[in-house]
């Protein structure tokens, strides 16, 4: 089955990129000159996504009118016969059908991907966290958009990290099928190193049956009072099969000021036009 819908949690306040994120929204602050969830938006489309959920909050409409058209601007550009420019800001508003939904309470992730449910329906769709993104030759939620259709279950995609790291993320347990694909029976959130169930770690792509709405509603809120997407997993572990893959693909947490650093060098040194300029930059800087 197509996925048709994905859903990008946008509501968070962005604190740890204070204070450039006093005003403007974390997920608008550019990988080189493409804003971050634009990054994300265009994964969730080239997984063959048509309507794309963004969960936002208060102060956040910049995110809204990134997606839009700008008529002011683009008939500025063809005026200034600078085509190129306006059809690329055409291009974005082109992208996809955006649906923005208001988080108006700061209640967790769980929640977050609760407040998509009136949009989402009765059909599985995908979740992509802004705040990581996946560099890969078939994007990350395609990858796992076709384990779903082979398999006839929801997949997250998992990461395997060092021991010493597991308490920062969502950790798997189960019994391998082959040697990427999981049938999960278990998940911890942030668990301490010798409660970790593995080291594969979920960075935040998710493709999921709608029963997961269910699960989201009778999921308690857990750390930090908040509730967990993670706890609500493990609930549909229990209910219907459930299964990680261990995608194919380079990861940068974004959300993280060296991760973000680490990743606007490896998208600059991509680009042709900026990959001299780029390293010869870092020459200078290294000496």
């Amino acid at each position: 089955m197509k996925i048709r819908k994905a859903v990008i949690p946008a509501a968070g306040l962005g604190t740890r990129f204070l204070p450039a994120t006093k005003a403007v929204p974390k997920e608008m602050i550019p990988i080189v000159d493409v804003p971050m969830i634009q990054h994300i938006v265009e994964e969730a489309v080239r997984a063959g996504a048509e309507d794309v959920i963004i969960i936002t909050a208060r102060h956040k409409e910049a995110i809204e009118n990134h997606f839009d058209y700008n008529p002011e601007l683009e008939d500025f550009l063809d005026k200034k016969s600078k085509a190129e420019l306006a059809d690329l800001s055409r291009k974005i508003g082109k992208l996809c059908n955006v649906i923005a939904i208001r988080q108006k309470n700061p209640m967790g992730l769980g929640h977050a991907v609760l407040c998509a449910a009136p949009a989402v329906g009765n059909e599985p769709f995908a979740v992509l966290l802004g705040d990581d993104l996946i560099d890969s030759e078939v994007p990350c939620t395609k990858q796992l958009a076709d384990i779903y259709a082979t398999q006839n279950a929801s997949v997250v995609g998992v990461m395997e990290v060092p021991a010493s790291e597991v308490n920062k993320y969502g950790i798997v347990g189960g019994k391998m099928m082959n040697p990427r694909l999981m049938h999960v029976d278990r998940l911890v959130e942030k668990p301490a190193e010798k409660d970790a169930p593995s080291r594969l770690a979920i960075p935040g792509r998710y493709v999921l049956s709608p029963k997961i709405f269910d699960c989201i509603r009778e999921t308690k809120p857990g750390k930090g009072g908040e509730i967990q997407l993670t706890d609500a997993l493990q609930l549909l572990a229990q209910k219907e099969k459930l299964l990680a893959y261990q995608f194919e693909g380079t990861r940068y947490d974004t959300g993280d000021r060296l991760g973000f650093i680490d990743a606007t060098i490896a998208f600059a040194l991509k680009r042709p036009e900026l990959r001299p300029g780029v390293t010869e930059l870092l020459k200078k800087h290294l000496k």
